[in-house]
């Protein structure tokens, strides 16, 4: 006598049917992944987008399952290493308190390998300031600083930015007596981060990595003049469209035109 055989019924979903189904949803995925001027961006983003930008009400983790069933999570993701001993906070609450500087190099077919400096405000992480160069020297590490000065002061006179702390490594470049001298002159006070511990320097190290990520682990560029003209579109780009899971999802210039706002009605 041959066994019996149980009925069995699909599986449906426990509990309230969402608004927008899965196929429906990866279709909005896709669509929101092709709009987006950046690439390999993770599940976060792509909610934020979703949730702020056209008003879907999703949760992450379903955003997050869609990704990865379908193969749409970023591969270059890795896991992150275990927290470092340093336990102190480097973001601050209102703008112009820390900024932070540091240094990268990118190769290019014409001028060889080149340095580039940059200056991040730790309040909203927006890139005040980037530069370009064939030199890594001290002259050209002030660059992005004086144009972060103009930025935010719209000047480079002595004690223009009395009160501001620049968040910086041990380089040789930032180490040199004409950059100190330099600091001193606008009012800026030096904040060393701790040796070997590249956390304490965060916001300047994300958005390098966000840099390298975004532009120029994809390009190939020919001189320093494509890629400083590269650099420049991408500080607009991304001050104005990255969002920051810190500020609710708002980009650095939503951040700081909310701030400005409060700061007239008050």
């Amino acid at each position: 006598m041959p066994p019996a055989t149980v009925a069995t019924t699909p599986r449906v979903r426990r509990g309230p049917q969402p608004t927008v189904g899965d196929e429906r949803l990866l279709q909005l995925i896709r669509q929101d992944l092709a709009r987006s001027p950046f690439s390999a961006e993770g599940h976060r983003k792509v909610w934020a987008r979703l949730r702020y930008g056209q008003g879907i009400a999703v949760g992450k983790n379903r955003i997050l399952r869609l990704m990865r069933e379908h193969h749409l999570l970023s591969p270059a993701r890795v896991a992150q290493a275990p927290p470092a001993a340093h336990n102190g906070t480097i973001v601050t609450n209102a703008p112009n308190l820390m900024w932070a500087t540091d240094g990268f190099r990118v190769f290019t077919r014409e001028d060889g390998w080149v340095w580039g400096f940059i200056v991040i405000e730790h309040w909203n992480a927006e890139c005040l300031g980037i530069h370009v160069c064939k030199h890594g020297s001290r002259f050209n590490a002030l660059e992005p600083l004086g144009q972060a000065l103009l930025r935010i002061y719209g000047s480079l006179d002595r004690d223009v930015a009395r009160g501001l702390s620049l968040r910086l490594d041990h380089g040789s470049q930032f180490l040199a007596n004409h950059y100190q001298q330099q600091l001193r002159f606008w009012g800026i006070t030096p904040s060393f981060a701790f040796l070997s511990q590249p956390q304490t320097n965060g916001v300047a190290e994300r958005f390098i990595r966000t840099l390298k990520e975004q532009l120029l682990w994809l390009r190939f560029f020919p001189a320093i003049a494509e890629l400083n003209a590269a650099l420049a579109d991408f500080r607009v780009r991304y001050n104005q469209r990255w969002r920051l899971e810190r500020h609710d999802y708002r980009a650095p210039a939503e951040v700081r035109a909310a701030f400005m706002a409060l700061e007239t009605a008050a």
